[in-house]
This record gives C-alpha cells, structure tokens and sequence, in this order.
C-alpha cells in the first residue's frame, strides 16, 4: 500500500494489460509530469506509474509511441514550463501542453480512464457527439472545469474522460478554451475542502459547482457554454449518474 488511500500494483498482469491496449495506439503522445522536493508523497509513484505506462507503449520507428518529459520544480531550468503550463501542485501530470491536467496521481479506478484518454489523443478522436462538437466550436471564454475523484470511485474515469474529450477536442478545433483538471480528492483537501466536496465525482465549471456524479453528455456541454457566458448561477447544480461518498 502506498499512502492510505491507494495502491500502486505494477506486476506483471497489469503490465500485459498495458501493452494489449496500448498495442492500438496510432500517433505517439508526450506525457508532462511535473514533480518536485518535499512534501511530495507520492511524486516517486508517480514517475514510476507513467514510465511503466510509456514502457509498455508499443515501438514505432524505434522510438516508443508514449514519450515522457519529466520537469522537476527543483531545477531552474524547468520552471518555465511548470508556468507555461500553470502547473501549481505536485505531482501533476500533463498532456496536450497543460490542457488535460492531472493535479495528483493518476492511481487506482483513475489508470482506466488515463489510458483511455492516452488512446483517443493517439486516434485523433473524442469520442464526442457531432453536436457537441458544433457546440464546442462556439466557446468563445475560458472555461476551467475541476473534476474532483478519490482512487477508489468506479465512476469518477467516466467523468473525468468526459472532460478531458471535451478539452481535446476544442483543441482539435483550435479553439483551446477548456481546461480539463483531474483533482485527487486526498492529495489536494483544499480544493475539495472548498467545494464541501461529500461524493464524487464532483464537478466544478470556472469556481462553481455543477454536478455530483457522471453527467451526460448533452447536459454537459450546456452547463459548460453556460460557465464560457458566466451564467452559471442561474443554473442548478446536477446530480446525474453514479457517485460514492468519500
């Protein structure tokens, strides 16, 4: 066990699991991970969970399709990119230059969506309904949405897939005003703290909290165009889906 509220098991079946999945990978992906000195538990799980990820990662023109930047806060030299990419806290993990953003680990229930995340930027697909995709386009305000999770909620990859879909492919369109950040519920009690954040998953939109649970797909887009418009007060928090208590 590491820490109190996950376990990091990279044996030799997650491993095979790892290399059948990320077999289908088409295009090569950059995972930023950004760590530092400290208080910092579980940096060293971290690193260890996303270099077994890139490992297991097939091998395309001798290189392998899952490249891995380490930043470390320590270094002068790589604080430029923790502010490029407005890395606050670690450990963090980044893809799409800052735009999908993990503050915490990835670990537990969370791997499954991560991968799943890996394998749509490698396939150049959200997944995303082609109206949702209409409606991304007319995003014209940063939204930042925050999903709050734990490791152990079963839910929480879903919503936060969802999420992270709909940051990538407003990037695709280059229109790069969603951020999506994954916040680990028990690394960061603050953030979860200032929701008054009871079950996840738990989902805020630019400081105000949307829903409680999995939200669908068409809600989701709606409550996002309302939080670009700053009319977020003027709708009712959703309990949509499944959720667990923390």
């Amino acid at each position: 066990m590491s820490g109190k509220y996950y376990e990091l098991d990279l044996d030799e079946a997650f491993i095979n699991e790892l290399k059948e999945t990320l077999a289908y990978m088409v295009n090569p992906v950059t995972i930023d991970v950004f760590i530092g000195e400290g208080n910092c538990e579980t940096c060293d799980d971290t690193v260890k969970l996303i270099k077994a990820i890139a490992d297991a990662s097939p091998t395309k023109n001798g290189k392998k399709m899952i490249e891995i930047r380490i930043f470390d806060k320590a270094k002068e030299g790589d604080l430029a990119e923790f502010q490029k990419q407005g890395v606050e806290r670690i450990p963090s993990v980044t893809l799409i230059g800052g735009l999908i953003k993990y503050s915490g680990i990835p670990a537990g229930e969370e791997i499954r969506g991560f991968i799943e995340t890996i394998m749509r930027l490698s396939e150049n697909d959200s997944g995303l309904e082609n109206e949702t995709k209409v409606q991304l386009k007319t995003i014209t305000n940063n939204v930042h949405v925050e999903t709050v999770v734990t490791p152990s909620c079963p839910y929480c990859p879903y919503a936060v897939l969802l999420a992270n879909m709909f940051a990538y492919e407003a990037y695709k369109q280059n229109n790069p005003k969603i951020l999506s950040e994954t916040v680990e519920a028990y690394e960061n009690t603050d953030i979860a703290e200032k929701y008054g954040v009871m079950s996840v998953p738990a989902i805020a939109l630019n400081g105000v909290m949307s829903f409680v649970g999995v939200p669908y797909e068409e809600d989701f887009v709606t409550y996002v165009k309302a939080a670009a418009e700053n009319k977020l007060k003027e709708i009712t928090p959703k309990e949509e889906g499944e959720a667990t208590g923390i």
